[in-house]
């Protein structure tokens, strides 16, 4: 991941690192968000269908080595797994395609997003640090609320507790441009459905389970049976909007199956890989083409910088 030139996007990358710092605490070696987390091994099957929307490579292998890290929402490591603040629950994916070369999806658990721009993000996240969250009305965080109805819908949008990081959808909310073999070229946001089928917990439920339990679950799952989800492309339709990752597109718009990805093994020395791999946002490969949404070099630049943090911090 090239770190981007623009010192304007670096100064606001560096500014939504130390926001983050103030709402969650300081926690050397660990990600600013999303730092609980657990990793997997396995391998990427695409479908037919797959290489006639993209000539990217690892839509046209027969397979190609995949990893996955699910993780929490906030940037404290040790957040309980029943903790309301910890969904929307994080699903990025690397796609191994030669030595040092790679792509990924990175995705969340929510179809929604707070921010269209990087500058919107920040004030997001300073409303919270300004804010009592246990005194909501009348603080800053009602206000800015009351005046970004995009981060209002990504509040209110309704975040239940999965049973198993296996058995939730997950949504990569930016538009990639998907080229094929023709140069022909289509706008699609990609999703990854669940095998096992969505399951979440009721209230009772979810309140008598253990701090650790998708960490818990995941582990006892795959040691019985691969995990495995479908890889699709929501696909965009002429006036579809393409660069704002908080305007979903309507239900109506085709799902395209992509190919299954088949986790079936822990990933060795998880430490220390956890704090080497830093998943990229911008797609980066050919066959796949990055939109105008402005939060993309931003959000590369700000995992690209809390990498590079987190790799320094001690072991």
């Amino acid at each position: 991941m090239p770190l981007p030139t623009d010192e304007k996007i670096l100064a606001l990358s560096n500014a939504i690192l130390e926001k983050f710092e103030a709402v969650f605490g300081a926690h050397p070696g660990f990600r600013p968000a999303h730092a609980k987390g657990i990793m997997l091994n396995g391998s990427f099957t695409p479908t037919a269908e797959a290489a006639k929307l993209s000539r990217a490579p690892h839509l046209n292998r027969p397979s190609t080595p995949a990893t996955v890290r699910f993780s929490n929402s906030t940037g404290i490591p040790v957040i309980p797994d029943n903790d309301p603040n910890a969904d929307p629950r994080g699903c990025a994916v690397r796609f191994h395609l030669a030595d040092r070369v790679h792509t990924d999806i990175v995705a969340h658990s929510a179809n929604a997003f707070p921010a269209r721009t990087g500058q919107d993000f920040l004030e997001f996240l300073s409303a919270i640090a300004a804010t009592d969250l246990a005194h909501i009305p009348g603080s800053p965080l009602e206000k800015y609320l009351g005046t970004h109805p995009a981060a209002l819908a990504f509040v209110q949008t309704p975040k239940p507790l999965p049973s198993s990081f296996a058995r939730e959808t997950y949504f990569a909310l930016t538009a990639v441009r998907l080229i094929n073999k023709d140069g022909a070229g289509r706008y699609g946001r990609f999703r990854l459905l669940p095998e096992a089928g969505n399951d979440h917990l009721e209230a009772a439920a979810a309140a008598a389970t253990g701090p650790n339990y998708l960490f818990d679950e995941i582990e006892q799952r795959i040691a019985k049976e691969p995990v495995k989800f479908r890889v699709v492309a929501q696909l965009a339709e002429d006036g579809d909007t393409v660069d704002d990752v908080t305007v979903q597109w309507p239900d109506s718009r085709q799902l395209l199956e992509l190919g299954k990805l088949s986790f079936t093994e822990p990933v060795l020395d998880e430490a220390h890989e956890q704090k080497q791999i830093i998943f990229d946002p911008i797609p980066r490969v050919d066959g796949i083409d990055a939109s105008n949404d402005p939060l993309l070099e931003l959000r590369a630049a700000v995992y690209l910088l809390s990498g590079r943090r987190r790799r320094s911090a001690p072991e």
